[in-house]
C-alpha cells in the first residue's frame, strides 16, 4: 500500500485520537485511512456539480416555475 505524509490541523489530530481512544479504530492508521475513504465515497455521490448542465425539474419546478408546478 501506498505511503502518503500530510499535515492536519491539530483539531482534527485531536479528533481522530479521541476516536482511537473511545475504540472506534484500532488506530490512527485505520482510522485515517476509513475517514478519507467514507469522504471519498460521499464526495462522488454528492461532489460538485456541473455548471455547464441546465437545471432539472427538480430544481426549478416542471415548466422552470420556481415554486409551482404546471399540469
Amino acid at each position: 500500500m501506498p505511503k502518503v505524509e500530510i499535515n492536519i490541523p491539530e483539531h482534527l489530530e485531536m479528533q481522530i485520537a479521541q476516536l482511537v481512544e473511545k475504540g472506534e479504530f484500532l488506530n490512527r492508521e485505520e482510522a485515517i485511512e476509513d475517514l478519507l475513504s467514507t469522504g471519498l465515497k460521499a464526495y462522488k455521490t454528492s461532489g460538485p456539480q456541473d455548471e455547464d448542465e441546465e437545471p432539472g425539474f427538480e430544481e426549478d419546478g416542471m415548466m422552470g416555475h420556481d415554486d409551482e408546478y404546471v399540469f
